[in-house]
């Protein structure tokens, strides 16, 4: 009898059939060329806009708006008697800020005034003088002439009466008359012109009176000139077209020359960037070139400016403490440069942000005035029209 084997039986064949990857696997595998195809795009892109555009750019975040803010005082000591403007408010050129109590630079003025009119009288009454000295000297020749007649007249008779006397027609005494008529005439004219030489010398002192009162009105003038112009400086005005901030004064106080009371800051036109670029980003920039400037305050509102001017020296040596590398251990920080950089009035007054102070992102276009920045998209296309 045969025996019954413990083997199984074997199973039937399957049918022929192709092993298919999983759905999961695939996903996934379209998922990462899809990325490494992006990965390239992108950095086909970037690198397309670094060899056309990109490699030409010198940016640095250490650029703020400047503007040449006017902070204002009294120049005289006094009471505030009216303040014209509030905070933030627009003025122009001239336009009153605040007023000083006037009342004590008028009565100087009035006092100034008084003593110049005193100083014009004292030239009248010196030129009067002068006059007066004139007509002196006038009389005092007359008096010369006169006297020098009388003299010719007294010598003529004293020659007669000697001759008469020595031939016995007349007396001794008549003759000695007649010689001392002779010798008063001599000192008469001696006298009258010693009273000429006085009279010039007076003329003289009268000159000098003279030059020495219009000198004094002269002084008088300019001191009616200064307390006008002390009584103009009672109204602060604004030196130019601004807005007016940091207001400090109060209606009533009691100010001093030293007091800082107002500032005037620059309007949006009048504006610019100084920009710290590195020494080592200075080589290729220039006077002229485009500038893009994008605001921290508003990243999407940049505008376009231009460089105006490279500061002569590193902003270092500009400090109130210069570096002195030439003592004590030494090590080496790379300086930076201020970099003017003006924007455009039409620009600035579209640019609703712009402030004195605020931070921007400087970026120069090294490439020269006349270059056009595309970004990272526009170099693409433009790399395809030019092809």
């Amino acid at each position: 009898m045969n025996a019954v084997s413990d083997k199984p039986a074997p199973a039937p064949a399957a049918p022929n059939m192709t092993v298919s990857p999983a759905p999961g696997r695939t996903r996934k595998r379209a998922i990462q060329v899809a990325a490494l195809a992006v990965v390239l795009l992108g950095f086909g892109l970037t690198l397309n806009w670094w060899l056309r555009e990109g490699r030409w750019i010198e940016s640095t975040d250490n650029a703020y708006v400047q503007g040449d803010i006017a902070v204002l005082g009294a120049r005289l000591e006094g009471d505030v008697a009216a303040i014209h403007v509030t905070d933030n408010q627009i003025v122009h050129a001239g336009d009153p800020l605040i007023t000083l109590d006037p009342a004590d630079w008028k009565l100087r003025l009035e006092q100034a005034r008084a003593a110049a009119a005193e100083a014009a009288a004292g030239i009248e009454t010196a030129q009067r003088q002068l006059e007066q000295a004139g007509s002196a000297i006038a009389q005092a020749d007359a008096m010369i002439d006169q006297a020098q007649a009388e003299w010719a007249r007294a010598d003529a008779d004293a020659g007669r009466t000697g001759t008469l006397a020595s031939a016995g027609w007349a007396s001794r005494q008549t003759n000695e008359t007649k010689i001392a008529d002779q010798r008063k005439s001599v000192a008469s004219v001696a006298s009258a012109r010693a009273q000429r030489d006085s009279a010039t010398q007076a003329l003289g002192v009268a000159r000098a009176a003279v030059a020495q009162a219009q000198a004094h009105k002269l002084t008088q003038e300019s001191a009616v000139q200064l307390a006008e112009r002390n009584l103009s400086y009672t109204v602060i005005r604004a030196p130019f077209d601004g807005i007016v901030g940091n207001r400090a004064a109060q209606l009533g106080q009691h100010i001093n020359p030293a007091l800082q009371l107002i500032a005037v800051t620059p309007l949006r036109s009048q504006l610019y960037v100084v920009a710290n670029f590195k020494e080592t980003q200075l080589r290729a920039i220039q006077p002229g070139q485009k500038v893009l400037l994008t605001p921290d305050i508003n990243s999407a509102d940049a505008i376009e400016a231009r460089v105006d001017s490279l500061a002569p020296a590193t902003g270092a040596l500009f400090s109130l403490l210069p570096p002195e590398n030439a003592t004590g251990n030494f090590t080496k920080v790379v300086q930076r440069v201020p970099v003017r950089i003006v924007i455009p009035a039409a620009t600035a007054a579209q640019a609703a942000w712009l402030r004195a102070g605020l931070s921007v992102t400087a970026e120069v276009d090294t490439r020269g005035p006349q270059a056009v920045r595309h970004g990272l998209f526009g170099s693409l296309a433009a790399l395809f029209g030019a092809g």
